[in-house]
């Protein structure tokens, strides 16, 4: 082998031990990052500014979101069967007519028997 070419291997191996190669390589990095930091300043820079506050829309005066409707509906009667025929969907009318005050708190609770929900401690229908 030629001397020159173990001269250079000698010289890479120890510049690699030494930690120059290392610190080289950290530098490189650090340059490429603050180029990249400096190249997104310069395109922040040249684009427009953000709109002014009251060139925005503004939401509405009401606290509904838009194309929210709010009603409240009376429930319709339940058609009764003669127990042989049972009631499918197609017989059932209409969900009830649209009111827009709120019922009364006598019309919101139901008067009918406990039903006894699941972990209520109640034995279900007719305790």
């Amino acid at each position: 082998m030629n001397t020159h070419t173990l001269a250079v291997d000698g010289l890479a191996a120890g510049v690699w031990q030494s930690g120059l190669a290392q610190v080289l390589g950290g530098l490189v990095v650090v340059v490429v990052l603050i180029g990249a930091f400096v190249l997104g300043i310069r395109l922040t820079r040249k684009e427009l500014p953000p709109p002014d506050p009251e060139t925005q829309p503004h939401r509405p005066e009401t606290d509904r979101h838009p194309g929210e409707m709010s009603e409240y509906r009376k429930p319709s009667e339940m058609p009764h069967t003669d127990g042989e025929h049972r009631l499918l969907p197609y017989n059932l009318k209409n969900s009830g007519e649209a009111s827009a005050d709120p019922p009364s708190e006598e019309q919101r609770k139901w008067g009918g028997i406990s039903s006894g929900g699941f972990g209520s401690g109640g034995t279900g229908h007719g305790d």
